[in-house]
């Protein structure tokens, strides 16, 4: 994402930022801090805070990073694939429509200056009009802010309506500056956070003057408190619930499937569960035990490829007169590397009350 506004070329002072990383690579990664201290407090990159305002892996998730590969391929900084062709940010993720509308905060990152600002664009699925429909306006609604020495930050996809800063106002790290949304080309809501330096796309977890290819750089752009947020297990069992009936994962991901009751005449129970970056071997288990401890149904499956989100489901139709009362339980585990040395397992439990 991140396409879609104008943005102004800083050339001298990317000039002298690029003279920097020349040295850089000449002289060695401990010259680093001189190299910046020499050429003024100016040409140092923005240290990074989170753009969103939740806590990572419990209210928000990061699904995609910096597509680093230069070819037609994908990879990320770590040399896995958890990005897709051409991506240039990092997107982190909230867990429904419903989530959305209740707002969640868009804040800046490091200090700076608002340089350009969009906002008017409809929050919808852009695979529903099309891509033409957001063609040259990819970033949806959002802003572009400079900090000095050619870097920008731009932050795209948020909430129609919901900009809280005006062209030409400065404003300091954690500043809120809209909502998270769902603009542009966007086909979940979250916030793209893209790092420039002049026109070349920086990686936050690379940094600059990279001295090998897979990995963190010698000097990522995250502060330390953001990088160990955002640098924990990506597969995760982010959203999941009980459903009475026939569904699909747009109306789930809307937030339809959420209340805590189900009326004993339901057609049917299911369970499902929404999921980030399951990869291919991965076994998934989904249970659901009635109140007397009798298991409703348990479904077993292996996933067949790695993807960057995945809905599942498993249920039964009611066959009796109703559902016996009660509170029902749903069981969600994922086992990676089962019964080898790096086994990981990672789970959810719900729970619906009949009545």
């Amino acid at each position: 994402m991140g396409k879609g506004m104008e943005f102004t070329r800083y050339t001298s002072k990317s000039a002298v930022f690029a003279a920097a990383c020349f040295l850089w690579a000449a002289l060695g990664p401990a010259t680093f801090p001189a190299i910046f201290s020499a050429l003024g407090a100016e040409a140092k990159p923005p240290a990074l805070g989170l753009p969103i305002r939740c806590r990572p892996g419990k209210d928000c998730w990061l699904v995609n990073f910096v597509d680093v590969d230069p070819g037609p391929g994908r990879r990320d900084y770590a040399c896995r694939k958890r990005t897709y062709d051409g991506h240039k940010g990092t997107d982190i993720a909230i867990r429904d429509l419903a989530v959305m509308a209740k707002g969640v905060d868009v804040v800046a990152s490091a200090p700076g200056i608002v340089k350009a600002v969009r906002d008017g664009m409809k929050d919808v699925d852009f695979t529903l009009p099309g891509s033409g429909s957001v063609e040259g306006r990819e970033c949806g609604n959002g802003l572009v802010l400079v900090h000095g020495g050619g870097w920008e930050t731009q932050y795209c996809h948020m909430r129609r309506g919901s900009l809280a800063v005006k062209k030409g106002e400065r404003v300091e790290r954690g500043r809120k500056l809209g909502l998270v949304g769902h603009s542009g080309r966007a086909q979940f809501p979250h916030v793209h956070l893209a790092v420039r330096l002049g026109k070349r796309v920086i990686d936050p977890f690379a940094g600059v003057g990279r001295q090998r290819q897979c990995g963190l750089g010698v000097a990522p752009l995250w502060r330390k408190d953001a990088l160990s947020r955002l640098t924990g297990e990506t597969t995760a069992l982010y959203n999941a619930g009980f459903a009475a009936g026939r569904l699909s994962a747009r109306a789930a991901r809307r937030g339809d499937f959420s209340a805590p009751i189900m009326s004993r005449t339901a057609p049917a129970m299911v369970l499902w569960v929404d999921m980030f970056w399951p990869r291919a071997g991965d076994i998934l288990s989904l249970k659901i035990t009635a109140p007397n401890g009798q298991t409703v149904v348990e479904r077993s499956s292996t996933v067949d490829k790695t993807q960057a989100r995945r809905f599942v489901f498993a249920g039964k139709k009611r066959k009796a007169r109703s559902l016996p009362p009660g509170t029902y339980r749903g069981d969600i585990t994922l086992v990676r590397d089962k019964g080898g040395a790096k086994e990981k397992i990672i789970s959810i439990v719900r729970e619906v009350e009949v009545r």
